[in-house]
């Protein structure tokens, strides 16, 4: 069953077209995973992450500054290359200025039949934070039954919030598998399970990964675990890259990225009003760096991560130009090196110098190596 996870992963736009021939659906592009995917659910709609491809492109240089990251860049990419044709809508909660930028370029030069701004606040730890954002989702539901022309109740929205609760549980089982001395599964399969949900049904997901539990619960692996990982920061959906890494003696046993654990770690919790109880998990996720001030919640967090699951050493990779990421790697660092963790810092581009990268990598095993001797 672990296989559906790459090929959904590599068949992400095929996916979305067959949903939406057989369902008469619409399906919602989103560019950051503070997109509220209960509302989108509830209203009946898909909703499929925006990713790029790690290809070389020469297409959005008159839409957007080169100096911005490469992972907006290649989003945007993506779509004036045609291949997220079949959405009906794009939208956005409010991010970082790089990808609010691919936004509003899509927005302005791939037109689709619906597209939305939603103002998350940055300063998630104000007190205001909660009811504003309430008062925001409402907004957007409301927009999103204009566009259908379907009523959004809050048994429709209480459907939504546990889809979607389901499918962060069994992922949840699935990361705690990891914690073994033996890992069942490496983090390059992990990658693709929680990618591939953030781009197909999540009825269907769930129902694949439930099958997956059981098959890793009675699954032997032969396969040696090596030095224990954890790689932290911004989005990476790069196989190639996470690949590499576990091929030379390691194993990626935890993470903290959008592509990742903070996608999924914490559930919505049923209060009575739908949208407050949606709002308050958006709220209390494990934070983006640009949302994690004026304390910062995100270190202790990631310091925990790696105490649970026993890391030796940590990857820290940042996409080139990552203002947020860049100014937190340095205090992660400190913190984890502090607990005796090494760490090692990688800044990726569009396409990834994985020769260059693994003799970096193979540094970082050789000092892990070295400590087990004493």
């Amino acid at each position: 069953m672990l296989e559906m996870y790459k090929e959904w992963f590599d068949a992400r736009h095929e996916y979305a077209k067959e949903w939406k021939e057989k369902s008469g659906g619409k399906v919602m592009g989103y560019f950051c995973t503070y997109a509220p995917e209960e509302i989108m659910y509830a209203a009946g709609i898909l909703p499929v992450r925006i990713l790029g491809s790690h290809e070389p492109q020469d297409v959005t240089e008159p839409h957007i500054f080169a100096m911005f990251c490469p992972f907006c860049r290649d989003c945007l990419a993506q779509g004036l290359k045609g291949r997220y044709d079949y959405l009906d809508g794009i939208m956005i909660s409010q991010s970082c200025l790089h990808i609010r930028q691919a936004f509003t370029s899509w927005k302005m030069h791939i037109p689709t039949q619906y597209s939305y701004y939603l103002p998350m606040p940055m300063k998630v730890q104000s007190p205001r934070a909660l009811p504003y954002l309430r008062a925001e989702l409402e907004n957007f539901k409301k927009s999103l039954e204009e566009w259908t022309g379907n009523k959004i109740t809050d048994d429709d929205l209480r459907n939504g919030i546990e889809l979607m609760n389901e499918n962060r549980r069994l992922m949840h089982q699935v990361y705690e598998m990891r914690k073994k001395d033996n890992p069942p599964i490496t983090g390059l399969d992990s990658m693709y399970m929680v990618v591939s949900s953030q781009m197909t049904h999540k009825q269907e997901h769930s129902r694949i990964t439930r099958d997956v539990i059981n098959e890793l619960g009675k699954k032997e692996n032969g396969r040696k675990t090596g030095e224990r990982l954890m790689i932290i920061g911004s989005e990476d959906d790069d196989s190639k890259f996470i690949q590499m890494c576990e091929s030379v003696g390691a194993t990626f046993v935890i993470d903290d990225h959008c592509t990742g654990s903070r996608y999924f770690w914490n559930e919505v919790e049923p209060n009575g009003d739908p949208l407050t109880a949606i709002a308050k998990r958006y709220i209390e996720r494990p934070p983006c760096p640009s949302k994690d001030w004026e304390e910062r919640r995100r270190i202790p967090h990631i310091l925990q991560l790696a105490a649970d699951w026993k890391v030796k050493g940590a990857v820290l990779i940042q996409q080139k130009f990552c203002d947020p990421h860049e100014l937190d790697t340095p205090a992660i660092r400190k913190a984890l090196e502090g607990k005796g963790i090494k760490t090692l810092f990688l800044e990726l581009d569009v396409t990834v110098p994985i020769g260059q990268f693994r003799t970096r990598v193979e540094a970082l095993l050789e000092m892990l190596q070295e400590e087990d001797l004493f």
